[in-house]
């Protein structure tokens, strides 16, 4: 699917939900789970901003598309994570976007490439960096949706589950500028083939991991996807479809390292 920066930028808006009554929260609370999991993704997306700041020193920010489109990307997340942070505040449970913030702020690329990031860092120059930061953006994108979509399956609730699925919506537009960039920046280099296939093979984990503990990444991935070997494997699928990256398992391989049974 292609991407149109302009028309993304044009269109960009914070996520409706004027129009859910969250009241309805009241008289259909949400389970201790399900709570546990939005409290994990409304911190990822506040988490965007301290992301975005870690980008900004990368080969990433020279490149025109790259840098705009993730001053819209950084709002619309932001924006994500204030609508979850209402839903979780009927539950009596308060997001504090500044304390987020802090306690994130020193966590980034280099946290997350952890212990490959001696021998691998020193070969990301250039275009072939950023050929990695769009298909691992594309990863996260793409797992994000399908937890969004799963959460929404789920619980099936009438004023969570339309919200959510709006979110999930908003993030497709994500996922399409991330696959565009990384299909382009992978044609045009075997060298970003290469690291990325490494990159991806042996560092990628699940979005979240890095900044929550891994008993929380555990306790999501494994309420949205336990038993749901299906869904990983379409989520391979979309990045096996990437230039030079066919037979990649990342979604697999790395529920596997957590001892999640798909």
């Amino acid at each position: 699917m292609a991407f149109d920066l302009d028309q993304f930028a044009e269109t960009s808006v914070p996520v409706k939900y004027e129009d859910l009554d969250f009241d309805l929260f009241d008289e259909q609370p949400l389970d201790a789970q399900t709570l546990r999991s939005l409290r994990y993704m409304c911190d990822v997306e506040y988490h965007t901003s301290c992301f975005l700041r870690d980008l900004l020193v990368t080969p990433s920010h020279r490149e025109e598309e790259a840098g705009g489109f993730m001053t819209m990307w950084n709002r619309e997340e932001f924006w994500h994570g204030e609508a979850l942070a209402k839903v979780l505040a009927k539950h009596d449970i308060i997001v504090d976007y500044d304390e987020i913030k802090a306690k994130r702020v020193k966590l980034g690329w280099t946290g997350a490439l952890g212990p490959l990031k001696q021998s691998v860092l020193t070969n990301l120059a250039g275009t072939d960096f950023v050929a990695v930061h769009m298909v691992w953006g594309a990863a996260n994108e793409l797992s994000a949706v399908a937890a969004y979509r799963r959460l929404s399956a789920l619980t099936d609730h009438p004023v969570l589950s339309p919200l959510l699925k709006r979110i999930a919506q908003q993030e497709t537009r994500h996922v399409a500028f991330y696959t565009t960039q990384g299909r382009e920046r992978l044609q045009a280099s075997e060298t970003a083939q290469r690291i990325v296939r490494l990159v991806m093979s042996r560092v990628w984990k699940p979005v979240g991991s890095g900044m929550m503990d891994e008993s929380e990444v555990r306790h999501v991935m494994g309420h949205l996807f336990a038993g749901k070997s299906e869904e990983l494997d379409k989520l391979d699928t979309r990045v096996q479809k990437l230039p030079g990256l066919d037979g990649l398992t990342i979604f697999r391989s790395a529920f596997a390292r957590l001892g999640i049974a798909a």
